[in-house]
């Protein structure tokens, strides 16, 4: 009981600095993206990895113990996730339970390449509280374009054993099945949602737009969308990297931004309120973010402040579960579109679609698109 109203004083202290414009929060963010590992397996032509390139390196479990320590009393929702393939950490499993020691809901995101049965029953038997199953098309050939290195086929079966496998304990995290839309698969939007919609065990479908600017480097933000405060900089999520640098939030290491501090030699609340911190806050209270370099270039959709105040209304778990629906509801003009503000093109550009390249093997099948087969027995 302590412990939730000590979250609770902490969301409201951030709900009242984002609405009065305070630079200095006296808080935590209730967020936090951490990856535990930079390994991946493949490449994927719209990830900054190719752009930053990464080491074969795992965060340690000094930093990360101490940065779970230092945000126990106000940290809701970590998503153990970043530039690197969750199931290549070793220790991700006692990660997990690790946060679910401190009351900390925890969210994996995969490419799916290791959900082997083993892995599933492991994920569906534990703690976890949200999974994001990534899958970038609707066809072999959308997906494998995105996905160079993973197999369309074992992929897909990998997250239908997974999703048969909860719907039959009658327990899991949240599964999100989730498309990035881009040039090359935004006409199987309607095929890709009918299809994972209907397959038992998935709770939610989400299309989320691309918030890198490596496939559209002509894409971002004018300085008319800076109308109201980013709300990374008040209530998160940060990103802290493997190695314990601390950034404003998820999108500053793709666009080139430096770190704010380290949590392995400085203390969070140190870093939340530090000088840069609050440089950042006055400029985008000041409606001046696009003074701010890595603001300039980011490509990820604003929300509205009532959506920001809102999200600092629920536990951050619960704006997790939310969030894919929220941003459904308003693509489809359910909702004003006011809510959510997507990047713009800010120079003319070429309308001839990107080509997609099948990636041939040996072993490489032409099968059609999902909903035209069946399952194999053991998916």
């Amino acid at each position: 009981m302590k412990l939730i109203s000590m979250r609770a004083w902490n969301r409201t202290k951030l709900l009242w600095g984002y609405l009065r414009g305070r630079e200095r929060l006296g808080a935590l963010p209730v967020e936090y993206i951490v990856e535990t590992t930079a390994k991946c397996n493949l490449y994927c032509p719209m990830c900054p990895r190719e752009t930053y390139k990464q080491p074969k390196e795992d965060m340690t479990e000094e930093i990360f113990s101490r940065l779970v320590r230092e945000s126990a009393d106000s940290a809701e929702h970590m998503m153990l996730i970043g530039l690197g393939e969750p199931f290549l950490d070793p220790h991700i499993f006692e990660r997990i339970e690790y946060c679910q020691r401190h009351n900390i809901h925890t969210l994996l995101s995969t490419n799916g390449t290791f959900l082997d049965e083993e892995t599933s029953a492991r994920l569906l038997d534990g703690p976890l509280a949200h999974i994001t199953l990534s899958f970038d098309g609707y066809t072999k050939e959308s997906f494998e374009f995105y996905r160079k290195g993973a197999k369309f086929e074992k992929v897909r079966d990998n997250y239908l054993r997974f999703a048969r496998m909860k719907k039959q304990r009658g327990r899991g995290p949240q599964v999100v099945v989730q498309m990035v839309r881009m040039e090359g698969n935004a006409s199987e939007v309607d095929d890709f949602v009918r299809f994972w919609s209907a397959v038992e065990g998935v709770d939610q479908v989400r299309v989320k737009e691309d918030e890198t600017n490596l496939m559209r480097p002509d894409a971002g933000h004018t300085a008319s969308d800076w109308l109201h405060p980013c709300h990374y900089l008040w209530r998160g999520p940060m990103y802290v990297k493997w190695n314990g640098d601390v950034y404003p939030c998820c999108q500053s290491y793709m666009v080139g931004g430096e770190p704010v501090g380290n949590v392995g030699t400085e203390s969070l609340p140190r870093i939340f309120d530090n000088e840069e911190m609050r440089r950042m806050r006055r400029l985008h209270v000041a409606g001046r973010a696009g003074e701010i370099g890595i603001c300039s270039r980011c490509c990820t959709t604003i929300p509205h402040p009532l959506l920001v105040a809102g999200s600092l209304l629920f536990h951050g778990s619960t704006v997790r579960r939310l969030l894919p629906l929220v941003e459904r509801l308003t693509y489809l003009a359910k909702l004003p579109k006011r809510l959510l503000t997507p990047p713009k093109r800010v120079q003319a550009v070429s309308a001839k679609p990107q080509e997609l390249v099948r990636i041939s093997s040996p072993e490489a099948s032409t099968e059609a698109p999902l909903e035209t087969r069946e399952p194999p027995a053991d998916s």
